[in-house]
């Protein structure tokens, strides 16, 4: 079978589409690649670029795989996932993480289907594993039907999720500010993510089972346990992997990144079932999973300079200095310094900073957090 392209109207009214959103689907045709389905978006904030460059080269390899019959199941690719957030300047600059009709976060606000489903649910789920998942993915892609969004963004995000809802693996790919690659996932995904973070070099697997704001991946994978936790004497496995891949920094545009990283996607998806290709030796994983929770952001106290003490990939030790803030006009200086020791993963890089914007975000070991744990 050849790559197939969709194209799906982006309108907050019919007939008056003004975004198009392109989707490519790779496997045999008619479900014979045995039911097994992965999702793959990149740039959702649409300006974080190296997730694109990397959805480039998985799909020239896919093509290729396809060509040869050497996909195995449904292979779902969108590789500039925002068309609104593409379209956004602000002042002659890309601005892609927040529509700027509504101000609300591109990946924040997806539907969360477990709700409805657990009433509709209710009486028809039992030992049998397999008849629950098929049960419930047929009711949370009806769920997603019956979403009414209200503007333009809300069908962009009310498309994405209707094509992920019913997938074995969701990887969301996406960017930080400047970062060592990352992945976040739900707790119960912890050993499904830990191969996909070995072939990365993912430096820190972050869990958490409700991390706050309803991002994309959480749309998909939390009803899983939401569901197990209510239906509690039916067999509910974590049927979605859904896990959002961090490629470093906004600036780490390179052809060796990306195609690394897509060689590490494709082996992942190899190992998940999907492809037929060579594998290559398993390797070390580089880093232990830690709780969302002990994700520790460092916030600018007041307006100022920032002077990095700590640079990215740094350990940090419980009370160490990591960074200045230098206000030139009144000369007052803060040094900010960790409350926990850990990781030093990823960092804004803008150097002149306001009053509470974030600084720095440092990969602990002892969760400390509660409530939303993620960045706006």
């Amino acid at each position: 079978m050849s790559m197939h392209l969709e194209t799906h109207p982006i309108a907050a009214e019919p007939g008056l589409a003004a975004y198009q959103l392109n989707v490519l689907r790779f496997g045999p045709p008619d479900g014979a690649g045995g039911g097994r389905k992965a999702y793959i978006q990149a740039a959702l904030h649409a300006d974080e670029v190296p997730a694109m460059l990397v959805a480039h080269f998985l799909r020239r390899a896919l093509e290729k795989l396809d060509a040869e019959g050497r996909v195995r199941g449904e292979i779902v690719l969108v590789p500039a996932a925002n068309p609104i957030g593409l379209s956004q300047l602000v002042h002659g600059a890309p601005f892609g993480r927040f529509d700027l009709g509504t101000g609300v976060n591109f990946n924040r606000a997806f539907r969360h289907v477990a709700g409805e489903l657990k009433d509709r649910l209710a009486g028809r789920l039992g030992p049998d594993a397999a008849a629950n998942v098929a049960a419930i993915r047929a009711e949370a892609r009806a769920a997603v039907a019956r979403w009414e969004p209200e503007d333009h963004t809300g069908v962009l995000k009310k498309t994405l999720l209707s094509m992920a809802i019913d997938a074995d693996i969701v990887l969301d790919l996406h960017c930080d500010n400047e970062a060592l690659l990352h992945l976040y996932t739900g707790t119960a995904l912890a050993e499904r993510a830990a191969p996909l973070a070995a072939l990365l070099g993912a430096r820190a697997l972050l869990l958490s089972s409700a991390s706050g704001g309803a991002p994309f991946d959480e749309a998909c994978s939390r009803l899983w346990w939401d569901l197990a936790d209510h239906f509690s004497e039916a067999a509910i496995p974590p049927a979605c992997a859904a896990i959002t891949v961090e490629l470093r920094g906004e600036m780490d545009v390179r052809y060796d990144y990306a195609e690394q990283d897509a060689q590490a996607l494709l082996q992942f998806l190899a190992r998940e079932g999907l492809l037929d290709i060579p594998p290559t030796p398993p390797p070390a994983a580089p880093c232990a999973p830690t709780a969302l929770e002990a994700v520790e952001p460092l916030h600018a106290p007041h307006s100022g300079v920032l002077v990095f003490l700590k640079a990215l990939g740094e350990r940090v030790e419980a009370g160490e200095a990591v960074a200045d803030i230098v206000n030139p006009v009144s000369g007052a200086t803060t040094t900010l310094r960790a409350s926990q020791g850990g990781l030093l993963f990823a960092s804004t890089a803008h150097r002149h900073l306001l009053r509470g914007m974030q600084v720095c975000k440092i990969a602990g070991a002892t969760p400390f957090r509660s409530g939303s744990l993620l960045s706006d």
